[in-house]
């Protein structure tokens, strides 16, 4: 079964926001532009919008068209949460294992999501955080240093990552994108788990008032976590 039509705008215009290519306060494109460029119909088009202003990222002005709207939302079902604190409120012990900590050169995606030029040095690292000495997490995570510039000299046996960005950058926004998948032979190792083996991966990308401060990929074994959440009416 084909995707319909106004979610394949819907998602277009998504991740042009998610990369950067539309900034808060930016116009996106009108009924009619999109019209144009999916040969749709203009009733396709707007509800591709329609969708995407009931998600609360477009801004809608009768008479200028739709806008980028100038804060994302936080998913209610997913909280940025530090994992270290996770583990200590279910009374279990928490450790981590560095893989990586150094500087990179951005790539073309990475500049983008990062909102910087391409070349520019990055901080990277990839932790593997443990519950009980079972691993239970791994963080593939890439930040812009002129928002913490104290990153690499961080000892991350101590602070979890989350933690110390917390501090130097308080959390102002944030978008997730959360999908199944598996895991390359590396870190499947690291995981204690079979390359076979069904994983949850979270994309995460967060922002601070000065701007996009990280972008981070975190896989957890399927059988070792789950989402949740509690709403209250």
């Amino acid at each position: 079964m084909s995707t319909p039509r106004f979610i394949t705008i819907r998602n277009f215009i998504e991740t042009q926001i998610d990369a950067g290519e539309l900034a808060p306060g930016d116009r996106v494109p009108s009924e009619n532009e999109l019209c144009q460029q999916f040969s749709v119909s203009r009733m396709t088009a707007r509800r591709a919008l329609q969708a995407l202003d009931d998600e609360g990222l477009l801004v809608r002005t009768p008479g200028l068209g739709s806008f980028v709207a100038k804060h994302r939302p936080i998913s209610t079902m997913l909280e940025v949460r530090n994992i270290a604190d996770e583990v200590h409120e279910r009374g279990h012990s928490y450790s981590a294992k560095i893989i990586t900590l150094a500087s990179v050169s951005a790539s073309g995606p990475q500049a983008s999501m990062l909102n910087v030029e391409i070349g520019t040095l990055l901080f990277h690292s990839i932790i593997v955080h443990f519950e009980e000495a079972i691993p239970v997490q791994w963080e593939d995570r890439l930040v812009n240093p002129t928002l913490a510039k104290a990153y690499l000299e961080q000892d991350f046996n101590q602070i979890t990552p989350n933690a110390y960005l917390s501090k130097v950058a308080p959390l102002t926004e944030a978008s997730h994108k959360i999908e199944a998948t598996l895991v390359t032979q590396e870190i499947a190792t690291h995981l204690q788990i079979d390359t076979h083996s069904p994983c949850l991966q979270i994309s995460r990308r967060t922002w601070s008032g000065a701007g996009v401060v990280s972008i981070a990929t975190l896989i957890h074994p399927g059988d070792r976590y789950c989402l949740g959440g509690h709403w209250k009416i």
